[in-house]
Formats: C-alpha cells, structure tokens, sequence
C-alpha cells in the first residue's frame, strides 16, 4: 500500500489549492474526489463568468476549474476523480483512507469535499419533473445551444444572475426572483440593471408548461396569474448537500452540520484538516477566494504535523 504524506479529499477549488501547496512542500500527495475535478465549478455552473477571483476580470467557471486542474498536475499531485472515500480509519502510525476503489495510507489529510455530494435545490411545482431534460435544467447550457431560443431564468443570488448575463449575451432572456430584490452583490446587480435582461420580481412559478418539451411558465405576481413563453427553463435557487459521510469519518460537527476546526484548521481528529464550505467557524464567507485560503492554511498545517519542522 502506498503511503502519501498528504491525502485531500475533494477536487474542487479548495481541494485543488491544497495540492498546490502541498507540492510546494514537496509532500507526496493525492487527491480524490467521488465525482468530477473541479466541483461546484463544473457540475453546477460551468458556463458561469467568476468576476471575483483574483487576477482575472472575469473567468468562465470551467475554464477556471481547467487551470486549477493543470496547475495541480504540473505539480505532480496525483489526481483520482470518480473514487469516494468511504472509510477513514486509523492505522498504526498513518491513517487509513478506504476508497470504492483502492486502500491508501496517509501521515495526514485535508477534507474539502464542499457541499459534498450536492444537487440542485428544486422548486417542486407541476411540470418542473415531467420536463426535466425537455428544456428544464438546473445548469446553463453552453452559449450555443441558446441562441433562438426563449430563456427564462429563475434565482436571485450571484450565479442565477451571472447567468442570465451570460444568456442574454446570445439570446432573448428573463430572470424571475420570488422576492423584491436581488441577494447578489451590489456590483454584480449593478450589471445586471445595464443588461438586456428582463426581470421579473415579486413573482412566484406556479408551474412549467409543455407536453413533450418546454412551451411556457406560469408565473403569480402579486394577484396577478400569467404565463411567460419559454423554450429553457433554467433553475437556480441553491444546492442541497449530503454531507453523510462526515458522520462515518468521526468528524465532529458544528450545529450547521458542518465540519468544526480551529483557526489552524484542525478538526477533532489529529492529523487531519478541513477547508471550504465544508467547514463552519463564526464569520464564515462561503467563497472561492476563501476556500482557498483555508487550503492554504490546512496544508501549512498538515505540514507541520507530518515534517515536525524546527521553526514549528
């Protein structure tokens, strides 16, 4: 079995980071992740611009995800997607880390599995899933698979808008909020209000409309009912997370659910860390920017932990 001085759980941008740093410190390290590299990134908004991340104006979400992934590789972190980490058990000196596929032995690890196995948060109305994949989706499609059609978005937070900004870049798009203002930050709605999206706000989805593909939404405003044609239904009101595992791994948990550490980000388990949304301290900022600079944090940590470095 080989032994890692270091195994991250989770490829997101988090996970990613870490890896980087790690090599930094030439610590041999994997990373595994139970789906794709790249998390949240690739599997919820991959055509979504990310204005917020240092050093780009703006980055597509995948091509962001992309340049993590190399940045990783060409440091030589060994990188398995599609492997779940099951078990985490301890060894006599390391600890054990049972995937569906393999056994590795690791001097310490790093969890940033973010919202965990996420899926999109439904809005559970008539139609939304008969017609799901008939023109209703959770992710926004490529920019070319929406030209012509009618777009109508619904969310209120940053990635509903930066997608309804990327949409109307191609084609005829309205966004809907259930509530009288955006959520979003300020700049990012102040984009928004110079666009050429619609928007539709106070309004609740009553249903999705369509036999064998998508044809409208019928929408409640106020006492007002109406319909608003559609050929895309695109919805984006948050992720649900499952976040199970952490139970089996005999972490201890926050009343959020989420993991618990300390400001070296050190959870109750000796030798293994956290990092990204995964964790919950008072004054948490779920963002990219943030769950990197935990990874950063975590590593210097696992660091010390495993080297027992002199300056420690």
């Amino acid at each position: 079995m080989t032994t890692y001085d270091l195994v991250i759980i989770g490829a997101g941008p988090g996970g990613l980071t870490a890896g980087i740093y790690a090599r930094s410190k030439m610590m041999k390290t994997l990373i595994l992740d139970a789906g794709k590299v790249g998390g949240q990134l690739v599997s919820l908004y991959p055509e979504k611009g990310i204005h917020n991340y240092p050093g780009y104006e703006t980055i597509q979400a995948r091509k962001l995800s992309d340049k993590l992934y190399a940045q990783a590789e060409s440091m030589e972190c060994e990188i398995h997607d599609c492997e779940k980490v099951t078990e985490i058990v301890n060894g006599e000196e390391e600890y054990i880390v049972k995937t569906t596929k393999a056994e590795y032995s690791a001097k310490s690890i790093i969890v940033a599995i973010g919202m965990g196995m996420f899926k999109p948060k439904r809005m559970g109305v008539p139609g939304e899933q008969e017609l799901e994949g008939k023109g209703l989706t959770y992710i926004l499609p490529v920019k070319e698979e929406l030209v012509t059609k009618k777009v109508v978005m619904f969310g209120g937070g940053n990635s509903a808008i930066d997608m309804a900004l990327v949409s109307a870049t191609v084609t005829n798009t309205t966004l809907v909020h259930r509530k009288d203002t955006f959520r979003a930050d300020e700049a990012t709605v102040m984009t928004l209000g110079k666009s050429r999206v619609k928007t539709i706000m106070s309004a609740n989805l009553v249903s999705v409309n369509g036999s064998e593909q998508v044809e409208s939404v019928t929408l409640k405003q106020g006492e007002e009912v109406f319909d608003v044609p559609a050929d895309l239904v695109v919805i984006n009101i948050g992720i649900s997370s499952d976040l199970e595992d952490l139970k089996v791994w005999g972490i201890e948990l926050t009343d959020t659910g989420l993991i618990k550490v300390d400001y070296d980000m050190r959870t109750n388990r000796p030798g293994i860390f956290a990092c990204g949304d995964v964790i919950d301290y008072p004054g948490k900022y779920k963002q990219i920017i943030t769950a990197c600079g935990e990874a950063a944090t975590a590593v210097n940590s696992a660091y010390k932990f495993v080297k027992k470095p002199y300056w420690a």
